[in-house]
């Protein structure tokens, strides 16, 4: 090995010729690395420890507690696959909470949708949201939108106050199930969304990695049945930015099924998107045999 690597969870190295920011991710022995140029900006919020990276060629990094959220060049990927399948699938979605999403680009994505009448974003860390607002401003351009409404608190406590039946769409914008994020990732919580779900309506929630984390994803799908739950869809897409370069998302519904969409209106939804389409939602319903059958229950 190089004597210039350095195995520190998240700590930046310095090759004989460049410095790069590497994430080690112990559950997948692996890591990811971006090659930068200087630190942004660093602070502890009461919650984690925030920074924003230059990079050569992704453009601005943010990292919590070491770990990678998002790039510049890469984050449409995950901010239109975690909003749009889910919206297209629901047939009449007027009334969205995001838990999580501070850096505000799914609720952009949302925003997109001139069906939705209110959505409230609940992300318990302030600071992450004004990072965004500072460094990705592109992500922050429907924050005014009048239909938007952020709150900087609780997600799990959110949803257990809310209002039974009061919810269409449900997406949970979470960090890995660590710190903070933890407590989204239990049947308590599920229940308190099934509960708020309107009949008919939809929880997406970010799944980790199909080929490295499968069990986790197998875990989700077994809470929220355990909380209610019957009918579960798992759509994967690339991002670059995390590890294994694989992502996922996991659908429930209560009631109805979640195979078909509204394909006429993702056809013609009147705003570009430059990943999201007809077929890649189509695509994204079809997981690979090994993924199935891992989650075939």
């Amino acid at each position: 090995m190089s004597d210039w690597l350095d195995d520190t969870y998240g700590r930046p190295m310095t090759s004989p010729d460049a410095t790069w920011f590497h994430e080690n991710f112990q559950p997948t022995g692996s890591a990811i690395g971006f090659r930068v140029t200087a630190k942004l900006h660093e602070e502890r919020s009461p919650f984690q420890t925030l920074e924003i990276w230059e990079t050569t060629d992704w453009g601005k990094l943010m990292v919590i507690d070491g770990a990678i959220m998002l790039t510049s060049r890469d984050n449409f990927l995950y901010h239109e696959m975690m909003s749009h399948p889910v919206l297209f699938t629901h047939s009449n979605p007027k009334r969205v909470v995001i838990i999580g999403g501070g850096d505000c680009g799914t609720l952009r994505e949302v925003l997109r949708h001139r069906e939705v009448e209110r959505v409230t974003q609940v992300d318990i860390d302030e600071r992450v949201t004004r990072l965004a607002e500072r460094y990705f401003p592109e992500l922050c351009e429907s924050n005014d939108d009048p239909r938007a409404e952020l709150l900087f608190d609780d997600g799990v406590a959110y949803m257990a106050n809310a209002e039974p039946d009061s919810i269409d769409v449900i997406i949970v914008d979470s960090t890995d199930p660590v710190g903070p994020a933890e407590g989204l990732f239990n049947g308590a919580f599920y229940a308190s969304c099934l509960r708020a779900l309107r009949t008919g309506g939809i929880l997406v929630q970010q799944s980790e990695s199909p080929l490295a984390q499968i069990d986790l994803i197998k875990a989700m799908r077994s809470e929220m049945r355990s909380a209610g739950f019957q009918v579960f869809r798992t759509l994967s897409f690339p991002q670059p930015c995390y590890p294994t370069g694989w992502w996922s998302c996991t659908m429930a519904r209560k009631g109805g099924e979640l195979d078909s969409f509204r394909e006429r209106g993702a056809a013609s939804k009147g705003f570009t998107t430059r990943y999201y389409s007809v077929d890649v939602h189509k695509a994204a319903l079809a997981l690979p045999p090994f993924v199935a059958d891992a989650l075939r229950e």
